[in-house]
């Protein structure tokens, strides 16, 4: 049986002619004296966990700030990470739009190449035809004037015999 305070504040113990009966009282002090000493054990023992659960406590909340700290520097580097990442699409972006341009402006320079080259060759086309037209029209000249000269030139025949006659072989000792 457990005894609480009330039961030691209101125990009577009975009287007899000389006193307390010394065996109740001692019995009674035996049985207060285990339940104190249980209390105290209990006591103790509580305030051991107590103590184990403070310093667990402080653990957790030693790792919570550690874990706080760590979330804090992951957001923070996320957001440095991302922020890095648009700067370089960006850049990548500016490039590629730089290039692009610089890509344009040289086909740009090789169609107004192109359509010079073009021209050039039309021009060079009709002076051909002009140079064409020039010698044909000498030949025909020159024809003309043949068929209206005499066939009796001598002149004329020893330029012809000259132009006609076979050409020799040729050796390699020439030189």
């Amino acid at each position: 049986m457990r005894l609480t305070p009330l039961d030691l504040r209101n125990h009577v113990f009975p009287r007899r002619v000389v006193g307390y009966s010394t065996e109740e009282v001692d019995q009674f002090l035996r049985l207060v004296a285990e339940d104190y000493e249980a209390v105290l054990r209990e006591a103790g023992a509580a305030r051991e966990q107590v103590a184990r659960l403070e310093q667990r406590v402080e653990e957790l909340s030693a790792h919570e700030r550690v874990l706080k700290e760590t979330l804090v520097t992951a957001q923070k580097l996320s957001e440095d990470l991302k922020r890095t990442a648009i700067k370089e699409a960006e850049v990548i972006i500016s490039e590629a739009e730089i290039k692009g341009e610089k890509v344009l402006e040289a086909a740009h320079r090789r169609a107004a190449k192109l359509a010079e080259d073009i021209r050039e060759m039309k021009q060079l086309r009709i002076r051909l035809a002009a140079a064409v037209r020039a010698a044909v029209a000498t030949h025909l000249k020159l024809l003309d004037g043949l068929a209206s000269d005499t066939p009796d030139d001598p002149a004329l025949e020893g330029k012809v015999a000259y132009l006609t006659r076979p050409k020799e072989p040729r050796t390699g000792r020439e030189g």
